[in-house]
């Protein structure tokens, strides 16, 4: 990978200083400006390490990755969908549209169609960093990659073999070991004990707690939420509609307080009355601004551009893509002009814990199953998604592109890893000192404003 010396270690640690403000100010100047509280929360959780630094800096990698050689993009293999952010925490479980518990890609706010190796090289890049952070040598992360990226191809594979991608999932009856149990806790959670923390009873009814991150609205601003719900139910599909009384408003709040991804973006929780009129089949829903997906920053393709009306759609259209069996009350909206996506907030999602994940031989086989997921997201999202976009099979590009050189992709995946992260190291060093000395223009790096 001479290039990728030549392009990002050779650069001197003024200009990558640089480099990094300006990309980070290019990105997210009108959300600093809007709220520029959030995004000093959000740049001190990404100053604690290099992976929150990683984390929050999607657009650093793509502006990065866009300037690196792709011996494994062609015509198709460059145009398919991908989940955007594809690190080592963005998996989780959550209750598909058919009812059933399953593991996978979660978190879909970055997704967009681009190269089907970002997804992998952003992930493998993660897999190197949590590997750093868990003092494990180099020969370890070469395997951790090695055995995702194996798991990947022979998913892909197995999927180009036959014909039911949309079927298969990671579900309770075809994991073991740290996925399995995962699911199994999952199952623990419940819909009422979520209303019970969310809301409180007002009469015979529910509302919202006021409680950290809430905010009551004005009248003016709940008409203008209201609209932009009766917009949504719209954009649900038919055959995932409930009966007309399910969606009926009970409370709006605003919402803020998100993780590193979300900082600065509006939005509001609205509690409905769910399939019953019974309390504890209450629904809360999640009406969020959708941001500018960082691979659209990259990918100049006006096609794929034009096709979305807004990032709330793209969102949700990328969702449905990438999911076999999406949220049914996944949709979208605008307020003044400005697309939200709207989804449900859901008990049974929980994020794959790496905490006590320490040993090789622990995390290996929990690999095997983040490859397959992958892959899964990849290749089942043709079948899903709008054949204006993605006009073939996305298994067979992948196997044209790779088949017979396995050996040598698994190879260059685990060099990117390890390059990529100590260049990530490097910067999150950097970042910390421009954001410490107030380099960051829009954002104060103390408490204090003038």
């Amino acid at each position: 990978m001479a290039e990728f010396e030549r392009l990002l270690e050779a650069d001197a640690p003024a200009e990558r200083r640089s480099w990094i403000v300006e990309t980070l100010v290019g990105t997210f100047s009108e959300l600093m400006e809007r709220d520029p509280s959030a995004f000093r929360t959000k740049f001190r959780k990404m100053a604690a390490d290099p992976f929150a630094f990683y984390r929050g800096s999607a657009c650093l990698f793509y502006a990065d990755v866009i300037r690196l050689p792709d011996p494994w993009a062609d015509e198709r293999t460059s145009r398919v969908w991908i989940q955007g952010d594809l690190h080592a925490q963005n998996f989780g479980t959550y209750m598909d549209g058919s009812g059933v518990l399953v593991f996978d890609v979660n978190d879909f706010d970055e997704a967009y169609l681009g190269h089907f190796t970002w997804d992998l090289q952003r992930f493998a890049a993660s897999l190197a960093l949590l590997g750093w952070s868990k003092a494990l040598p180099d020969d370890d992360i070469v395997a951790f990659v090695e055995r995702a990226a194996a798991s990947y191809l022979d998913q892909v594979r197995i999927f180009a073999e036959g014909n039911s991608d949309s079927q298969y999932s990671l579900r309770l009856a075809t994991t073991e070991g740290t996925i399995h149990e995962l699911l199994q806790q999952t199952r623990l959670s419940n819909r009422a004990a979520m209303l019970d923390r969310m809301t409180e009873p007002e009469g015979y009814d529910r509302r919202f707690r006021d409680a950290g991150g809430v905010r009551r609205i004005g009248a003016a601003e709940r008409e203008k939420v209201e609209a932009a719900f009766q917009q949504y139910l719209g954009t649900i599909p038919p055959e995932a509609r409930m009966r007309d009384v399910a969606y009926t408003i009970k409370d709006v709040v605003g919402r803020s307080g998100f993780g590193i991804g979300s900082a600065g973006l509006p939005a509001y929780n609205i509690l409905i009355e769910g399939r019953t009129e019974a309390l504890e089949n209450d629904i809360v829903l999640s009406m969020k601004q959708g941001n500018v997906a960082a691979p659209s920053r990259v990918v100049t393709d006006e096609r794929i551009r034009d096709y979305f009306l807004h990032h709330g759609h793209r969102t949700a259209v990328s969702q449905r893509a990438l999911q076999a069996h999406a949220d049914p009350l996944l949709g979208y909206a605008e307020i003044d002009g400005v697309g939200y996506v709207v989804d449900e907030l859901s008990p049974y999602e929980e994020d794959l814990d790496w905490q006590e994940l320490t040993e090789p031989e622990e995390i290996l086989p929990v690999l095997d199953y983040l490859g397959r997921a992958i892959a899964k997201v990849h290749c089942v999202s043709d079948a899903q998604s709008d054949t204006q976009l993605v006009q073939f099979q996305t298994e067979d590009a992948i196997t044209a592109a790779v088949g017979g050189r396995e050996k040598d992709f698994t190879a260059w995946l685990a060099e990117f890893a390890l390059r990529y992260a100590d260049v990530v190291r490097d910067d999150h060093r950097l970042f910390v000192e421009a954001f410490r000395n107030g380099e960051i223009g829009g954002v104060k790096s103390t408490a204090v404003d003038d």
